[in-house]
């Protein structure tokens, strides 16, 4: 008789196939920004605020909202994409799918912001009770 066990090792060839086969995802800490860095810091530095103020925004949004304020330094709606990836790269923005159906929709919002510390100090602390210290008992030897 003829075994047939071939089908298994299809199976792990396929999956092994496809899993190299995907692109690795970008790595947003390496973006180029394209221009100088103290160009970049005022550039994200209006794009925060922005997003700041107007709430989660996808890109076009976004670009529509620089294109009032008039930002300096932002050439095209590419630059600010990539702009926006520098952000994200550097822990300034956090990027969320919002899914309703069949539809995605990715939406750009500000990391929510660390007390200060002085702000710490401000809040009262809170009296909790010492734990009395655990005895530990040696077992009596018979």
């Amino acid at each position: 008789m003829n075994s047939v066990g071939g089908g298994n090792i299809g199976m792990i060839k396929n999956s092994v196939v496809r899993y190299f086969s995907r692109k690795r995802s970008v790595n947003v800490r390496k973006i180029n920004p394209k221009v100088p860095f103290p160009e970049a810091a005022s550039i994200s530095h209006s794009l925060y605020n922005i997003i700041k103020q107007h709430g989660p925004l996808n890109v076009s949004s976004t670009w529509n909202y620089a294109k009032e304020s008039t930002i300096g330094g932002l050439n095209s709606k590419t630059h600010m994409k990539i702009m926006l990836k520098w952000m994200r790269g550097r822990k300034m923005l956090k990027l969320f799918c919002n899914q309703v159906g069949s539809s995605k929709k990715f939406l750009h919002c500000t990391l929510p912001e660390e007390p200060h510390a002085d702000q710490s100090k401000v809040l009262p602390e809170l009296n909790i009770p010492a734990r009395k210290p655990s005895i530990k008992r040696k077992k009596q030897q018979q």
